[in-house]
């Protein structure tokens, strides 16, 4: 049990996969990096409007995208976000994190449930981390295909990579608090901001026009909840 805890604690901090996965996407797919949408945080998104589209379920991030890192607890702000989200997709809204449910680092669950227990939403249990990995474990839960599902997260190199490759809508958030963040994680959040905003200003774009929603911008709301 130590070692998983401590494996757990390192890896968040160094993701193998990650660096690997980021590695290939640099060389030569680095509009994998870059979201459909970018928001504040999730209540500039207007889950109505999602719904109405045809998508069919929502899996978010953990950590500095619904709760601060490390803690089980929604930050504060989103509540009322998130319920509407709820009240619309109902059991279809999950989380899917680098750390709770993932095989490796929670083999019992015990932090996966945790975090059901404190935000009320599942917690997908999956055996590999973002970006690496395939949709099936996520399409399986949702029982749907994962062109009708949105991902939502706060790093590009991570959870947007993972969801361009799989065909989801991506919606990109800023990070709630990195005062929380270990030095190498703000360290690497940095470099991403800092490609990402190169890439772009040199005209890149995501990966392709989402299907479903041609127009991304259509659902971002001017105000938040």
């Amino acid at each position: 049990m130590w070692w998983t805890k401590v494996k757990a604690s390192l890896g968040q901090r160094l993701n193998l996969e990650g660096i690997t996965c980021s590695a290939k996407m640099l060389a030569k797919d680095k509009h994998l990096a870059i979201p459909h949408i970018s928001v504040p945080d999730i209540s500039y998104i207007d889950w109505v409007e999602l719904k109405n589209r045809g998508f069919q379920g929502v899996i978010f991030d953990k950590d500095n995208t619904l709760t601060i890192p490390y803690s089980l607890s929604l930050w504060g702000p989103l509540g009322q976000s998130l319920q509407h989200c709820k009240s619309l997709f109902g059991n279809n809204v999950a989380v899917l994190s680098n750390s709770a449910g993932l095989y490796e680092y929670d083999p019992d669950a015990t932090k996966a449930e945790a975090l059901e227990d404190a935000i009320g939403i599942s917690v997908i249990r999956h055996r590999v981390k973002k970006p690496a990995g395939m949709a099936d474990e996520i399409e399986m839960h949702f029982q749907c295909e994962s062109s009708r599902l949105v991902m939502v997260g706060d790093r590009p190199f991570t959870d947007i990579v993972f969801g361009n490759r799989n065909g989801f809508l991506t919606i990109l958030t800023e990070p709630l608090s990195v005062a929380e963040e270990s030095f190498i994680v703000r360290q690497v959040r940095k470099v991403e901001v800092f490609l990402l905003n190169r890439w772009c200003r040199k005209g890149s774009k995501a990966i392709t026009r989402h299907e479903l929603l041609p127009q991304p911008s259509q659902c971002v709301k001017d105000q938040p909840w």
